[in-house]
């Protein structure tokens, strides 16, 4: 049996379809967890942003007239959600001893790199990778924004632009100081 593509599920949870947006609810959940997770930096406020946006997404289903565009469509709607919720919070940082839930080998689509056998090479990608969720936090939101979306998501600057609502240029911009923030603030790294 083949598998619908992405634009045939879009029709047919437009026309009511449970099955069909619970077939899209799995293909993006890990996708908008991850970026809610990196914008947000707390795994309580990313699980609800999940939640929102899909019952979002359910809820604008209807006037979504492409369903083509459905990809950059739910970006969208998490990236302004994730803004949303960082506008309403105050800024903290991460509670000092509490660690920052890191997926280091557990997806089963990332290549294996060398060292994945050796506990103190996971540790220090561990390490790292909590390191470079610090550093995003010093970000403004909305460079943050573009970077997670670029580098984390590979999103073009056509479609980070749409998800941001921003010019292609700004984003451009925006990308550029994320970049030279986060290369600081990872130097000791190096």
């Amino acid at each position: 049996m083949a598998v619908p593509s992405e634009s045939t599920l879009v029709g047919r949870a437009q026309d009511g379809d449970i099955v069909s947006f619970e077939a899209l609810v799995r293909a993006y959940q890990g996708l908008v967890f991850r970026l809610a997770q990196r914008m947000l930096g707390d795994r309580g406020d990313a699980e609800d942003v999940v939640q929102d946006v899909f019952v979002l997404v359910w809820r604008r289903l209807p006037t979504l007239n492409d369903p083509a565009v459905f990809h950059g469509w739910v970006y969208q709607i998490a990236t302004r959600r994730c803004l949303n919720v960082l506008r309403t919070r105050t800024r903290h940082p991460y509670p000092s001893g509490v660690a920052i839930d890191i997926e280091v080998s557990a997806d089963p689509t990332r290549p294996s790199e060398p060292g994945d056998d050796d506990p103190s090479a996971v540790a220090v990608h561990a390490a790292q990778l909590a390191g470079l969720d610090t550093v995003l936090q010093t970000l403004t939101d909305e460079q943050r924004a573009c970077w997670v979306l670029r580098e984390m998501h590979e999103l073009s600057y056509t479609e980070i632009a749409y998800a941001t609502r921003l010019p292609v240029a700004t984003v451009r911009g925006r990308l550029a100081r994320a970049r030279q923030n986060l290369a600081k603030g990872m130097a000791s790294w190096r």
